[in-house]
């Protein structure tokens, strides 16, 4: 029930999202439903493949030639177009039709053109330039970085900056390269049989390497592709792997900033990235699981001096000891008893407080009959 609810309201967006920007393939169309928006985005249709189209041309406007040259409609070309175009961007894998075609689960679907809607352009006046622009001065960025003198003797020094066991271990893969190119060579002036074993000994080796990462592929549930599955992974993080996650993330944006201000700003001659508020919110989060976790082991603590403070009373109620008079009994008997004891003296006490009214009322008496 959550899983649809987050489905419909993940439609919702994009939905909107697409009449924001001016999709064509939703313009006449005025669905106010959540299921409809859902079935318009993750049913297979040739309505929604030209939504998938009108957004791919939409980030990458070379497109439009591509799917121009097809005549007429023709479904399978435009799927491996958008199969291609989604592996290019790595939100698909190269073979993954049914995610295009909308045979595969409504999560997948909606995570994926989730992602396709957010790297489309805005207006003019939200974006600022053109996609093609930004990715000319990216280009050109990047190239007067790459270009520096500066930072190609950082990437290729002089001396060498490992240390010693590093070191040791770059020259032992270094002699492990070249041991094998000799057996290699070896190799090929050998026999057909000979070639032909170790051929086979390979191939065992490779199959065993093979079933050994499989194996180990399907215990990290994690690596999959499917959002469901890396939804389910994602439960059994610990929190000291999250906090772990967390630190690194934020000492990384830190170190990228004192980079950028050090030793990129004189080769870019642009200011430095601003980033972005949201930013804090890990910090918060992690101040909000911190005292979460502390109210918790607060609660498990005082779970545990309950039952040892119920453990000490059971043992004080039947543990026998020596009390008054010699006698060897537990304290609920000890209780008994003086609570039988108790009564005892009240009757006592009572009898003779009768016997005395008694005795004065007949004083009484006697002396008015006087």
């Amino acid at each position: 029930m959550a899983g649809s609810l987050k489905e419909r309201e993940l439609s919702v967006k994009i939905y909107n999202k697409l009449q924001a920007l001016g999709c064509p393939s939703v313009e006449g169309l005025f669905l106010r439903e959540a299921d409809g928006m859902k079935e318009l985005l993750c049913t297979p249709s040739m309505h929604r493949l030209d939504i998938l189209q009108w957004i791919c041309t939409s980030i990458c406007p070379p497109m439009k030639k591509r799917f121009s040259e097809l005549k007429g409609p023709q479904p399978d070309s435009q799927i491996k177009e958008l199969v291609q175009f989604c592996h290019e961007m790595l939100l698909c894998r190269q073979d993954d039709f049914d995610l295009i075609k909308g045979v595969s689960s409504p999560q997948r679907q909606l995570a994926l053109l989730e992602q396709l809607v957010d790297v489309l352009p805005r207006d003019e006046s939200e974006a600022g330039e053109p996609l093609s622009e930004q990715v000319c001065r990216n280009e050109a960025l990047l190239k007067e970085l790459f270009s520096s003198p500066h930072l190609q003797t950082m990437l290729h020094p002089t001396c060498n900056p490992w240390p010693v066991e590093i070191r040791e271990l770059l020259s032992r893969r270094e002699a492990a390269g070249q041991s094998s190119n000799t057996a290699s060579k070896k190799s090929r002036n050998l026999p057909s049989k000979q070639r032909e074993d170790s051929l086979k000994e390979v191939t065992e080796s490779l199959q065993k390497t093979n079933t050994a990462l499989e194996e180990i592929h399907k215990e990290c549930v994690f690596l999959h592709s499917d959002p469901q599955s890396s939804g389910r992974s994602s439960t059994h993080l610990s929190p000291p792997a999250l906090r772990l996650a967390i630190v690194d993330l934020s000492q990384l944006m830190t170190a990228f900033s004192q980079l950028y201000d050090s030793d990129f700003r004189e080769y870019c001659n642009r200011a430095a990235p601003q980033l972005r508020e949201s930013a804090e919110a890990f910090s918060t989060a992690h101040s909000l699981l911190a005292a979460c976790t502390k109210e918790l082991q607060a609660l498990n603590q005082l779970s545990v001096t309950s039952l040892a403070l119920t453990s000490t009373v059971e043992g004080q109620q039947q543990c026998r000891r020596f009390w008054s008079r010699g006698h060897m009994q537990s304290l609920p008997a000890k209780i008994e008893e003086l609570k039988r004891r108790y009564k005892d003296f009240l009757c006592i006490y009572q009898r003779s407080r009768e016997r005395m009214r008694e005795e004065s009322a007949g004083e009484k008496r006697d002396y008015r009959r006087e």
